[in-house]
């Protein structure tokens, strides 16, 4: 161990500075409950200008309700491509994410999105190795787009589809 790091101490289960806190490191809000999961699609990425911006979104659907979220320009570039069957001349960060999971035999069981504080939406990866399973935290468009190219189910819970259908 170097000698900067010495003394400090890793505290692996407090989740990453994403997480909000108060100042005495506590978490501020108490999850929701969003209930059942329901199965969803990708039904389409799409653009939008906003003023002199440009909105990307991945359209979630059970069939009759719709989940917009937004996502960044590369994540709704790594979703397209597989959604139209393309593939790059070189492989895209989550193509080289599945080719080291697929190397490790670890397969994506499926995808949740789960949670929502304010406008942002909270997923989880969920990952089979042998007879282990692991849940990872991951933003939903990373997750989709991993999701896609394992052609894993992907989950919404069902108070969040209803708040995004009002």
């Amino acid at each position: 161990m170097s000698e900067d790091m010495q003394g400090e101490s890793n505290d692996f289960d407090r989740p990453p500075a994403f997480f909000p806190y108060d100042e005495d490191g506590l978490d501020e809000r108490t999850p929701e409950d969003f209930g059942e999961l329901v199965e969803v699609q990708v039904e389409a990425v799409f653009a939008a200008q906003a003023g002199d911006q440009i909105q990307r979104f991945v359209l979630l659907t059970d069939g009759e309700r719709k989940l917009p979220i937004v996502i960044g320009p590369f994540e709704a570039t790594a979703i397209t491509l597989v959604l139209e069957g393309q593939t790059p001349d070189r492989p895209m960060t989550h193509d080289l994410v599945r080719n080291i999971l697929e190397r490790l035999e670890t397969s994506i069981e499926k995808v949740v999105i789960d949670d929502l504080w304010g406008n942002t939406y909270y997923a989880k990866i969920w990952l089979q190795q042998g007879d282990q399973e692991m849940e990872i935290d991951s933003r939903p468009s990373d997750a989709i787009a991993l999701a896609v190219r394992f052609d894993a189910p992907i989950y919404v819970a069902e108070g969040i589809l209803d708040r995004a259908s009002q």
